[in-house]
C-alpha cells in the first residue's frame, strides 16, 4: 500500500478564509440521478439534481484523498494535485477518489476576477476584520469523487483495500492541510469538517489491519514528515518497527511547513513538492514537459519508482519545504552517532548531493553547513525587520480602527441592525476620513512598508531550505554508512525501508 499525502475561521466580514501556508479523473462521469414517483421530502429534490458519485471498484490500486477542512481551505491546487494524482496513478489499475465534502459538497475556492462589491465595504472588511482569501470565489469542483474525505470515510476505505489480500501494493494520495503536535506522532491531516487525522491513529489502524498489503506513504503537506513514524509500531520510536512493510515519503519534517495549497489556478504560479513529485512519477518537469529518462532514473533499471520522483522534488522544488523520507527518519533514530563507516550504495542521496552542491557552490558538507548557516542570519535579520515595521502596523490600525469606531460604533458589526442605515446615512463622511485623515495615511504606509519588508521572506526561506536539504543529504550518506559497517536488524530494516520506497506504483 502506498499513501501520497499532499499539503480559517469564518467572519462576520469574511468570504473566505485564510489560507494556511502549506479534473477529470478516471472513472468515467457520473451517472444522472435516479428519479421515482413518489413524492420527495423536503431537500429530496434538490439533492436529486446533483449527479451520483461513480460506484465503488471492486479491486483497489489506489487510493486520492484529501481537500480543505471547509470551503475556505479547499483551495484549487488541492483540486489539482488530487486529479493528477488519479491521472498518474490511474494508468496502475482501478481507485477511489475522495474529495473534500463528496460530490455536489466541495466547493473550491479560486483566484480569479475580483467578485463585484462596495469598495467602501472592502476598505472597512481590510481595517476591522482583515483576512486572506476575499479576492478568490468559488466553484463546484471538477472531480468526481467516490465520497467525501473525511477522517472516517478515509480510514473506512484504506482499512477496506488493506483487505484486499494478494491485490500487490496499494497506493493513496491525499492533499491536504497539516498540523504539527507536540511531537512527530501528534501530527495530523485537517480534512472536511475539521476532523483529524493524526499520525498516532493511523498507526494504530495500520498495525491491526488484517491485510498484508505493502504501504507506500508520499505527504506533501505542512509538518507531514511526523508520518515518517510510521516506521515504527504505534508511531513510537521506543518500540520498534512496525509490523508489516509500509514506508512513506514527505514533502517536509515533522517541524517545518511546507508549500502549497494555492488559490491561484495557474499551475505555472504554484511551487510544491507534489507538483514535481507527481510529475516526476509520469516523466516530466513541473509543468509537465517530457524530461530525459536518465535525469530521473537514478538506478538504471527503466523506470521511475517513488522514491526517484521524491528525489527529482528534494533537487528541483524551489518551495519552503525540507523532504524527508521513512528510511530517513529510522537511520536517524538506529545509526550510531560516531564510529567507523562502510560506504553503502546510495544513488538518490549521491544525486541530491551533486546537484544542490553545484547549484549553492557547496562541494562537501561543511561548506554546505556554512552556506546554510550564512542564511539562516539573512532569515533572521530580515524576519526581526519585518517583525518590527508588523508591529507599527498593527499601532495604526489599531488607531485608525479606534478612532473610526469612536465616530461610527454601529459599523464594527455588519450584522447590526443600524449598520446599513448608517453606512448610508454617513457614506461619504466614511469615505472621505478613510482616505484623507492623518491615521489613515499613516497606517497606509506602514501597510506598505510591511508589504516590502515581508515579500522577500518567501524567496530567502526557499533558499535555506535547499541548503538544508543538502545538508541532510551528507548527513544521510555518513549516517548510512555508519549502520553499514554494523550489520544487524537496525541495518536489514533501513534496507527494507528504501527497497519499499523504491517501489514503481503499479509493479509487484
Amino acid at each position: 500500500m502506498a499513501i501520497v499525502v499532499v499539503g480559517g475561521a469564518l467572519g462576520v466580514w469574511a468570504i473566505g478564509g485564510a489560507a494556511p501556508r502549506c479534473k477529470a479523473v478516471p472513472g468515467g462521469q457520473a451517472p444522472d440521478a435516479a428519479t421515482s414517483g413518489r413524492r420527495s421530502a423536503p431537500g429530496a429534490e434538490a439533492a436529486a439534481l446533483r449527479p451520483l458519485p461513480p460506484a465503488m471498484p471492486r479491486s483497489v490500486s489506489w487510493i486520492a484523498f484529501g481537500g480543505g477542512a471547509e470551503p475556505a481551505s479547499n483551495q484549487v491546487s488541492l483540486e489539482q494535485d488530487l486529479g493528477l494524482a488519479a491521472r498518474v496513478l490511474g494508468a496502475t489499475g482501478p481507485g477511489v477518489l475522495l474529495f473534500a465534502g463528496g460530490m455536489g459538497a466541495a466547493p473550491v475556492q479560486e483566484l480569479g476576477r475580483p467578485p463585484p462589491g462596495d469598495p467602501l465595504l472592502a476598505t472597512l472588511g481590510e481595517l476591522l476584520d482583515p483576512r486572506d482569501g476575499r479576492e478568490a470565489h468559488y466553484r463546484p469542483t471538477a472531480l468526481h469523487p467516490h465520497g467525501p474525505a473525511t477522517a472516517p470515510s478515509v480510514l473506512a476505505a484504506v482499512e477496506s483495500a488493506l483487505a484486499q489480500r494478494g491485490a500487490g501494493p496499494l497506493v493513496v494520495f491525499a492533499a491536504a492541510h497539516g498540523q504539527q503536535g507536540n511531537s512527530p506522532r501528534e501530527g495530523a491531516l485537517l480534512l472536511w469538517g475539521g476532523a483529524e487525522l493524526s499520525v498516532a491513529e493511523l498507526a494504530g489502524r495500520l498495525d491491526a489491519a488484517p491485510g498484508a498489503r505493502p504501504l507506500q506513504l508520499v505527504v506533501a503537506a505542512c509538518f507531514s514528515g511526523g508520518f515518517a513514524d510510521l516506521a515504527f509500531a504505534q508511531a513510537d520510536p521506543d518500540k520498534g518497527a512496525a509490523p508489516g512493510e509500509r514506508c512513506g515519503l514527505f514533502a517536509s519534517t515533522w517541524d517545518r511547513e511546507a508549500s502549497g495549497c494555492d488559490p491561484n489556478p495557474e499551475r505555472s504560479r504554484q511551487e510544491s513538492y507534489a507538483l514535481h513529485f507527481l510529475n516526476a512519477l509520469r516523466g516530466a518537469d513541473r509543468d509537465g514537459r517530457a524530461l530525459a529518462l536518465a535525469a530521473l532514473d537514478l538506478d538504471g533499471d527503466g523506470r521511475i519508482s517513488l522514491l526517484e520522483a521524491h528525489t527529482r522534488a528534494r533537487i528541483a522544488s524551489r518551495s519552503i519545504g525540507v523532504p524527508t523520507a521513512t528510511s530517513e527518519r529510522w537511520l536517524r533514530r538506529t545509526a550510531p552517532r560516531r564510529g567507523p563507516g562502510r560506504p553503502l550504495g546510495l544513488p538518490e542521496e549521491d544525486a541530491v548531493i551533486a546537484a544542490l552542491g553545484r547549484q549553492l557552490a557547496a562541494p562537501d558538507g561543511a561548506a554546505a553547513r556554512g552556506i546554510e548557516r550564512q542564511l539562516a542570519a539573512r532569515l533572521e535579520g530580515a524576519q526581526q525587520a519585518a517583525a518590527e515595521l508588523e508591529d507599527r502596523l498593527d499601532e495604526r490600525q489599531a488607531a485608525l480602527r479606534t478612532a473610526l469606531l469612536e465616530r461610527w460604533p454601529e459599523l464594527g458589526d455588519p450584522w447590526h441592525p443600524d449598520f446599513a442605515a448608517t453606512l448610508a446615512r454617513e457614506r461619504k463622511a466614511v469615505a472621505a476620513f478613510l482616505a484623507r485623515s492623518p491615521l489613515a495615511r499613516a497606517y497606509e504606509q506602514a501597510k506598505r512598508l510591511a508589504d516590502e519588508a515581508g515579500a522577500p521572506l518567501d524567496a530567502l526561506e526557499a533558499e535555506i531550505s535547499l541548503a538544508h536539504r543538502l545538508v541532510r543529504a551528507h548527513e544521510t550518506r555518513t549516517l548510512a554508512a555508519r549502520l553499514n559497517a554494523r550489520p544487524g536488524q537496525e541495518l536489514r530494516r533501513y534496507l527494507a525501508l528504501l527497497a519499499c520506497e523504491r517501489t514503481v506504483p503499479g509493479k509487484r
